[in-house]
């Protein structure tokens, strides 16, 4: 054999088994696999959002229709799920190869239902607060005088989202109460027709000690000298920060409501440092963003909510956006006070509740009696109750943590145990607190909400990215000063996103005075459906335009 054709066959040869050893000696890639599913009620089937499912040192929240998602290496697996009011459900998974394996888990209530009442009155309240809230204060409430004054044995809750409210308070027909929510929520059902005016001895003995005013901003809503709603609850409104995630992005503590918008949090996208809940969703959020227009004017007020949008992750509440700070999943994110001050308590040192420099209100959150009830006396026996200084005691809860609507529960010996709490409830009271008007606010309230859930949240992804790319570009000094803030305001300006409107077929922006003129148009369903979709094409065109513009100016 040729002696140059023995040498290439050699060298082949050892090629070939050295490929041969690489492949059996060097590890393998990791194959992955992904575990999603939902977790339901045990008893009712409906889908529980905001539960708690963790995996391997790593916890996910559930989504609004109760859905969560891991993405694994194969192997083998215990999920444990957790939501206060339910027992904690723990689940073991092998997940041998890499495929998508489905795990729903039903969750038991770990509240032992009170047998039905053989005879007695059975108050229906329809309810935004959580579980927690409306366990503590059924069980104080039972107990009460109140109760057994009107023979009341029992409470059957109805928690529903803002947007469910009018309807099923239609369709059900005999609910008495409704309870919790804010102002936004409560004046929609006041104009809906459905809030009858307080007007029992009990109640209006009980409205003697709660002002009709904290800070500038009313706790009862009158109508022609009659009492609609009273607060039960006052609130505050600002965000939690997460201390730890922000020092290790590097990232300043926010101190007021334009930080938030800040291209400096820009810089850790597609990583969202902020946290907010769509408009839609959240009413607290919805008070948060009519503070902001109206502390900072239309224009200005809607280029600060759009940049907070573009740098954040949207959530559909305000809890998860408070869970997700807890978790150092985000380092900011809005809330309401109480959401902040049980972080603070579960978290010390590493959460703080901010309550912004640039101004905040003191919100009284609602209580009424609905038009349906059955048994308006007994309905306003409860309400007299709720503002009561025994029936405060709920809010002292070390996992509630609201300020309450009477301050006379600090006297009580539950109260003198709080000092905590009645500290923050003083600074409130002094906190710096904005000119608002509700009025002004629920002048544009729907058009508002709507126009924030189409051009941030469901254009959310282009936004961002255009966002992203600016601050980007400004950070590298490739861009100046006054060409980013061109761009800034081409961007945010809501005076330039032009677009159709629909029933003059004339081109049209989002001016103040627009908003007010479609605030009731946009209430019906085939209108604002296609006004929805005339802000996503315009805003996503606008944000597709701005992104081309520096573009080319980086050419």
């Amino acid at each position: 054999m040729d002696k140059r054709i023995f040498v290439v066959v050699t060298l082949i040869v050892i090629i070939g088994i050295s490929v041969a050893a690489y492949s059996l000696f060097m590890p393998k890639p990791k194959e992955t696999a992904t575990i999603t599913g939902k977790v339901t009620d045990s008893e009712t089937g409906d889908p529980i959002e905001g539960a708690t499912v963790t995996l391997d040192g790593k916890s996910v929240t559930t989504a609004s229709d109760g859905t969560y998602s891991f993405t694994v290496d194969v192997g083998s697996y215990t999920l444990s799920v957790s939501k206060t009011g339910y027992e904690k459900s723990t689940q073991t998974l092998e997940a041998t190869e890499a495929k998508t394996y489905t795990l729903n888990i039903p969750l038991t209530s770990s509240v032992t239902p009170a047998p039905p009442p053989s005879s007695g009155i059975v108050l229906k309240i329809i309810t935004r607060h959580g579980a927690d809230i409306v366990f503590k204060a059924e069980q104080l409430f039972l107990e009460s005088e109140y109760a057994k004054k009107y023979n009341i044995v029992d409470i059957k809750w109805l928690p529903a989202g803002p947007t469910l409210w009018v309807d099923l308070i239609n369709r059900s027909g005999d609910i008495d109460v409704g309870w919790g929510g804010g102002p936004v929520l409560f004046d929609t059902v006041y104009e809906a027709g459905l809030l009858a005016p307080l007007t029992s001895d009990d109640v209006k003995e009980a409205l003697k000690e709660i002002p009709d005013e904290i800070a500038n901003v009313p706790m009862k809503r009158y109508s022609e000298g009659k009492i609609y709603w009273v607060g039960s609850a006052i609130a505050s409104f600002g965000f939690t920060i997460n201390k730890n995630y922000l020092a290790a992005a590097g990232l300043p503590e926010p101190k007021r409501w334009t930080d938030l918008a800040n291209e400096t949090y820009a810089l850790t996208l597609p990583s969202p440092s902020v946290g907010t809940a769509d408009a839609t969703k959240s009413t607290s959020n919805t008070r948060m963003f009519e503070i902001i227009l109206q502390r900072y004017g239309w224009e200005k007020g809607w280029k600060i909510l759009t940049l907070m949008g573009a740098n954040a992750r949207i959530f559909d509440q305000s809890g998860s956006v408070r869970d997700a700070v807890m978790l150092g999943e985000i380092g900011v994110g809005t809330t309401i006070d109480f959401y902040g001050y049980t972080a603070q308590l579960e978290n010390p040192g590493i959460c703080k509740y901010v309550l912004p420099e640039d101004g905040t209100i003191v919100n009284g959150d609602p209580i009424a009696l609905l038009t349906t009830s059955k048994h308006p006396e007994a309905a306003q026996a409860f309400i007299a109750w709720a503002i009561s200084a025994e029936g405060q005691k709920p809010w002292l809860d070390p996992k509630i943590n609201r300020l309450p609507i009477n301050p006379r529960v600090f006297d009580t010996p539950e109260g003198k145990e709080r000092t905590d709490l009645e500290s923050i409830y003083n600074r409130t009271l002094k906190a710096s607190v904005i000119s608002f008007s509700d009025e002004i606010a629920i002048s544009y309230e729907y058009s508002m909400m709507w126009f924030y859930h189409a051009t941030i949240v469901r254009s959310q992804l282009k936004l961002a990215n255009t966002w992203m790319e600016l601050a980007k570009a400004k950070a590298e000094g490739t861009i100046t000063q006054e060409q980013f803030s061109e761009l800034v305001d081409k961007l945010s300006n809501p005076h330039l996103l032009k677009f159709i409107d629909p029933e003059t077929g004339n081109e049209t922006s989002f001016t103040e005075e627009y908003a007010k003129s479609i605030n009731q148009l946009i209430k019906d369903p085939t209108f604002r459906t296609e006004m929805v979709s005339k802000w996503i094409k315009a805003a996503e065109d606008r944000y597709d335009a701005v992104l081309q513009e520096l573009q080319d100016l980086l050419k």
